[in-house]
């Protein structure tokens, strides 16, 4: 196929992702001023659509883009533009600030993505071989400590108790210490697991050990390897795909509540070097949702992946744009632990 050919290709995608309607010659010719005749416009489309890249609607006589179209548009047709200023402001407004953990940068950066992209986005963690390397106790008073919850990836969480006479300190004390010995070293996936084994052990130490048991069991299942944070779900109503479907709004809202389906993505993205684009899929019920995905691969964030989720008609060149801005600016600013400011 020719360069024309592809140039077709091009504004059908674009023009698609602008407006949710089918695509016909005589809309190429008037939108966009083309120097062709719409039988040469016909022609060129019915080619794209003989090769796969363009599919035909049943509702008009206009076309639409193919997965291969999509894919195509992505890997050789978007523009690589600069994003826009105000954005290039607030990520600076971000990064400037010391005292912040990597994560709250992450999590802070992926929602400037979501504005930037007007689609969602999320920080999601762990890759499945994060373990538990340290398990600490910090008493606050006679009847208050926290527990402090680290993985050998750096990632933190914590847990404060409150007690009454039937647990004291000390008490609290020899469960950490039993709870250490038996779990640092356990995958974070498995950990409420064999936290329920220790059950036992725990109510022999304790005179009121369910309440410690429930504690800890709910602080594994949040510390588990499927952790992540989302932002911008309201943009999703927004768009033509969804807003007037409420059972896909259903499962949308569904799978943006339950890692599993970005955690099978995201094997394919720690595997790849680059950004790995997910254009629907075929074989679940969320054929019509697009992932972009890209590993942050910074010093403390070695187990984490940013993506923009949304409609496969989005608009993938200011996706991809985005998330390759935010991580030029991420690994500006952390990549080099030396860089004076």
């Amino acid at each position: 196929m020719t360069d024309r050919t592809f140039s077709i290709l091009k504004l059908v995608v674009e023009h698609f992702i602008k407006t949710a309607e089918p695509v016909g010659s005589k809309t190429l010719l008037e939108v966009y001023n083309l120097k062709l005749s719409s039988a040469t416009i016909r022609n060129e489309m019915q080619e794209l659509e003989n090769e796969g890249y363009l599919e035909k609607t049943h509702t008009s006589s206009g076309r639409v883009p193919s997965t291969k179209g999509y894919e195509y548009y992505v890997e050789h047709l978007r523009d690589r533009d600069k994003i826009a200023g105000h954005y290039q402001y607030q990520l600076a407004n971000v990064l400037s600030e010391r005292a912040k953990t990597i994560e709250d940068v992450l999590s802070e950066s992926c929602e400037v993505l979501s504005d930037m992209t007007n689609l969602v986005s999320m920080v999601l963690g762990g890759n499945g071989e994060e373990t538990l390397s340290n398990l600490i106790l910090n008493p606050l008073s006679n009847n208050s400590a926290t527990v402090v919850f680290i993985t050998n990836t750096g990632h933190v969480e914590s847990k404060t108790f409150f007690f009454d006479d039937k647990l004291s300190l000390n008490d609290l004390k020899n469960c950490v210490q039993v709870l250490s010995s038996r779990l640092v070293g356990t995958r974070i996936s498995e950990l409420a697991k064999k936290t329920e084994l220790l059950k036992p052990i725990l109510f022999d130490q304790l005179l009121d050990g369910d309440v410690l048991y429930q504690t800890l069991l709910r602080s594994f299942i949040k510390l588990s390897g499927n952790r992540m944070v989302v932002y911008g779900k309201e943009k999703l109503l927004d768009q033509p795909e969804f807003s007037s479907d409420p059972e896909s709004i259903k499962k949308l809202m569904d799978m943006l509540d339950s890692p599993e389906y970005f955690r099978e993505i995201s094997n394919d993205t720690y595997e790849s070097k680059g950004i790995s684009i997910k254009i629907g899929n075929e074989n679940s019920n969320l054929k019509d949702i697009s992932v972009i995905s890209a590993k942050v691969d910074l010093p403390g964030a070695e187990d984490k992946i940013i993506s923009v989720v949304g409609p496969v008609r989005m608009d993938y060149e200011g996706a991809v744009n985005a998330i390759e801005s935010i991580l030029d600016e991420l690994h500006r600013k952390y990549s080099d632990p030396n860089k004076e400011e």
